[in-house]
């Protein structure tokens, strides 16, 4: 990751285990500081029961505590497993994100993030199994693929300085379905920087 971003390039990376996330984080704070996070997941990965934990399920709190995250400017969307302890992030759980619909989540983002400069990470289990089963932790009532889109290109005015997808596992994947899903998403994303960067995106109807 350090090698890549020394280049002055973009990181859009597939997963694998959400803590490949960890080590990606730490090569952008290395290049540009603290971040914030904009986090689409069915788990929020911020539990810090036992000090040295260090896995899929606790990166998140380690990041924050080593300062390359800024939890009070970060945002966790889709989230059904709940931590007693927010540690400062702003939560969008997936009952919220059905009931006030992406612009809203839209919105927060825009409030808590700003002009932040941000990472993006996308665990594809966020997605409601219907639409993503390939992953190992899949929990109901999740975002289907179309909220997860139209998220992903809302976020054309945010200062993203790179993104992943992660936890798509093929073996437990139906018709590609997921893999279908992840590749998407980061296509969508790619898209939106395309848009930041100036080029005009084409129409068709009304999106």
């Amino acid at each position: 990751a350090t090698s890549i971003l020394d280049t002055d390039t973009m990181m859009v990376t597939f997963g694998g285990d959400h803590f490949i996330t960890y080590p990606i984080l730490k090569a952008h704070a290395a290049k540009h500081g603290p971040m914030s996070l904009i986090h689409f997941d069915a788990h929020c990965d911020t539990w810090g029961d036992e000090p040295d934990r260090l896995d899929h399920g606790s990166m998140f709190f380690r990041a924050m505590n080593e300062g390359i995250i800024d939890a009070e400017r970060s945002v966790q969307i889709g989230i059904r497993t709940m931590n007693s302890d927010t540690y400062g992030f702003t939560i969008l759980g997936a009952p919220w994100v059905h009931r006030e619909g992406i612009p809203a989540v839209l919105d927060v983002i825009k409030e808590v993030v700003g002009d932040n400069q941000a990472y993006l990470t996308f665990d594809i289990d966020c997605l409601d199994p219907s639409v993503a089963p390939g992953t190992g932790t899949p929990v109901v009532g999740g975002l289907n693929t179309a909220q997860a889109l139209e998220a992903v290109r809302g976020l054309t005015e945010f200062n993203i300085l790179g993104m992943d997808v992660v936890e798509v596992a093929p073996a437990y994947d139906i018709s590609e379905i997921t893999a279908l899903a992840a590749a998407t998403i980061a296509h969508d994303f790619i898209c939106t920087q395309a848009v930041r960067a100036g080029a005009t995106p084409r129409t068709y109807g009304r999106i």
